[in-house]
């Protein structure tokens, strides 16, 4: 299983795209409070942060220099960064200028965000072991266009030596992607045993009020009447509680059967929860991404049969070709079955069916449809 063949491509892949995603509209979303959150006219000066990286040993770009140029230039990279991360263009360097990017735009102003970038930041550094660029990617598409390419050309000759060290290099890069989708696997796994674990050691959740006392923190109420009319059922909030506790402890122990599924479900609307409820996106956000790790491959590759499938059912049949529609179509005429239309002859007057000529040419008619438009 280890050196075999990658495990979780198209999991890893719907991380990569995640994230990238969730990075660049995090920036597009602070782009007019960049220079209060990172630059150099920030609360959180580089003096501090510089101090603050002698105690915990981080780094940042970011404090180079003070110039409100060379900000402007590091954001820039930042969104481009993440914008080529996403699409997987040239991943292998890529995923690490996206680890570089996260690492110091949070080790720039640890105490500015929300918390959710805690995770996002382990994530883009266990992303650079994976082979996320296989698939969905500008990668993937490059290798599909010199496969087929190569199809027709003559097979290259190479040596004992280039194919051991090929075999070497692929057996090496399947072990270190393998590693890194098990490390991804492990931490989400560890960070819902310990939340769940830490809840239970709570009275607030023994008791089942500790969603009364956070619906009613002023700093997580981003639509105080919603918090208000939640805390209006108490008992309900109460059973909200023991599910979140419940699921969170049971998720590493049902991964390896079918009742993880109605978990991760149950795990999705607790975060679509807290990103409104709360006002938590970017935490929920990621946990989402990563909760896609646990989905396998032959779900992401059956996705697009049933999207497809979906959208035949819902939408309107597909015509001929050359068919026309709309209101001044005109019906079909019939015909032969090859397309040749047919025709009958017009009925002779009385005065003709004694022999004599016809008074005139014989003429043919179409076959009239049954309707009209």
């Amino acid at each position: 299983m280890l050196t075999g063949r990658p495990v979780s491509l198209y999991a890893t892949s719907v991380l990569r795209i995640g994230y990238g995603l969730l990075y660049l509209v995090f920036l597009l979303r602070e782009f007019p409070h960049r220079s209060e959150i990172w630059g150099p006219g920030s609360p959180w000066t580089p003096a501090l942060a510089a101090q603050l990286f002698d105690q915990t040993g981080w780094y940042s770009f970011l404090t180079l220099s003070d110039s409100r140029a060379y900000f402007e230039l590091c954001y820039a990279l930042a969104l481009v960064t993440s914008a080529l991360f996403m699409l997987g263009w040239r991943t292998r360097a890529t995923s690490v200028l996206f680890a570089v990017v996260v690492a110091s735009f949070h080790a720039r102003a640890v105490f500015m965000t929300d918390g959710g970038d805690n995770l996002l930041l382990l994530m883009a550094l266990y992303l650079m072991l994976t082979a996320c660029g296989r698939r969905w990617s500008l990668d993937a598409r490059r290798a599909r266009i010199r496969a087929a390419r190569a199809d027709g050309a003559p097979p290259r000759v190479r040596g004992a030596a280039a194919q051991d060290l090929r075999a070497a290099r692929t057996a090496l890069v399947t072990v270190v992607h393998n590693c890194g989708a098990f490390v991804i696997a492990a931490q989400v796994c560890f960070l819902y045993g310990s939340a769940g674990l830490y809840k239970v050691q709570g009275s607030f959740w023994d008791d089942g009020t500790a969603l009364h006392y956070v619906l009613n923190l002023e700093l997580f109420q981003p639509w105080p009447a919603l918090s208000h009319a939640m805390d209006q059922y108490p008992l309900a909030m109460a059973v909200v509680g023991y599910l979140t506790v419940l699921t969170q402890v049971a998720f590493p122990f049902v991964l390896f059967g079918r009742l993880k599924y109605p978990v991760l479900a149950l795990l999705l609307g607790m975060h679509v929860a807290i990103a409104v409820v709360l006002g938590l996106p970017l935490f929920s956000g990621t946990m989402i991404i990563a909760d896609a790790m646990f989905l396998p491959d032959r779900f992401y590759t059956l996705l697009p049969q049933l999207l497809r499938r979906g959208t035949r059912r819902c939408g309107v049949p597909a015509l001929a070709p050359g068919q026309a529609t709309g209101l001044g179509a005109v019906p079909p005429q019939g015909g032969h079955p090859d397309g040749r239309k047919e025709s009958r002859p017009v009925p002779r007057p009385a005065s003709d069916r004694d022999g004599r000529p016809p008074s005139g040419p014989t003429v043919t008619q179409q076959q009239q449809p049954p309707y009209t438009c």
